[in-house]
């Protein structure tokens, strides 16, 4: 929900506030707002994609504003999740995969990420972004940089 939810709103939400907002979207909307990964039945993984213009803090933000906002068709991955059962296994690439054939699915034109690109070791806890290989082994390019360990990756559906 964070960049889905301006600054002072999130943190007034609290947690309880933003799970009951999270569940209201996978409940009341024909969309999902990500998609699920499962190792051996069991759910080890999420990952958020929905459209662009469905994240205000994203939107505003110097880092990861649009730059041509003008652009429509754009999905935005946001957010990744795996358990530590699900850790070196390849699920945050399966993940980023299902998130690129759902947005397609759902008429998306462009998909962007907006990972960490660091040659420190960064814990798990610090790559909730993604990291750029991951982007690039995807087929994503990097269309802009803001700060130097963020940039701005792109996919073109065809």
């Amino acid at each position: 929900m964070w960049f889905r939810v301006g600054g002072a709103a999130f943190q007034e939400m609290g947690a309880e506030g933003r799970r009951g907002r999270l569940q209201a979207l996978v409940e009341g909307s024909e969309r999902a707002p990500g998609v699920l990964a499962y190792l051996d039945g069991a759910p080890v993984g999420w990952c958020a994609v929905a459209p662009r213009e469905e994240h205000a803090r994203l939107l505003r933000s110097p880092v990861t504003k649009p730059a041509s906002p003008e652009d429509n068709g754009v999905w935005s991955i946001t957010c990744f999740y795996v358990t530590r059962e699900g850790r070196g296994k390849g699920v945050a690439a399966a993940l980023l995969n299902g998130a690129v054939s759902y947005a397609a699915e759902q008429g998306a034109r462009v998909v962007e990420g907006y990972p960490k690109d660091t040659d420190k070791r960064l814990p798990a806890a610090e790559l909730h972004y993604g990291w750029r290989s991951l982007f690039e082994d995807a087929g994503f390019v990097e269309t802009a940089r803001r700060r130097p360990t963020r940039p701005i990756m792109r996919l073109t559906l065809p």
